[in-house]
């Protein structure tokens, strides 16, 4: 089955204060993760938590290597997947094996990064998902 985002899940996500853990921000300003990331914080009002493989904080937040690094009692109610389409499984399957300990219920694969198998996985296990686009792009179309 080809995954279809919902609109109202989209707006739903853009619109409701949360944390968003952002699976391959690093503090590189060069990088699309870092620049919508921002945007995200700053114009949404999402609370950021850098994910990458340093561990590296970005925005005034502690980074972590991987969401099971993330401590007990954190609530990410997205994960923010820019990561290649090829590893994007491995991040929608810690999002899932995370989700009840997290309170995680939605992934976002951005702009670019799909995989149709990982998508159903997460979709099968109650989470939200949203593929191949960016809240940046979303959000003056819905908002």
């Amino acid at each position: 089955m080809t995954h279809t985002n919902d609109a109202d899940v989209v707006r739903r996500l853009l619109t409701t204060p949360a944390t968003w853990a952002v699976v391959g921000l690093s503090a590189n300003t060069a990088r699309t993760a870092h620049s919508v990331s921002g945007w995200v914080a700053a114009t949404l009002g999402m609370r950021i938590v850098p994910v990458n493989p340093r561990g590296e904080g970005v925005f005034d937040e502690p980074g972590y290597r991987s969401l099971s690094e993330i401590p007990d009692g954190e609530q990410v109610a997205v994960v923010d997947c820019y990561v290649n389409s090829s590893r994007v499984g491995e991040v929608v399957d810690e999002a899932i094996a995370q989700r009840e300990r997290l309170g995680i219920g939605a992934v976002w694969l951005q702009l670019g990064v799909v995989d149709e198998d990982a998508a159903a996985r997460a979709r099968d296990a109650g989470l939200d998902v949203v593929m191949d686009t960016c809240p940046r792009i979303e959000y003056p179309r819905l908002v």
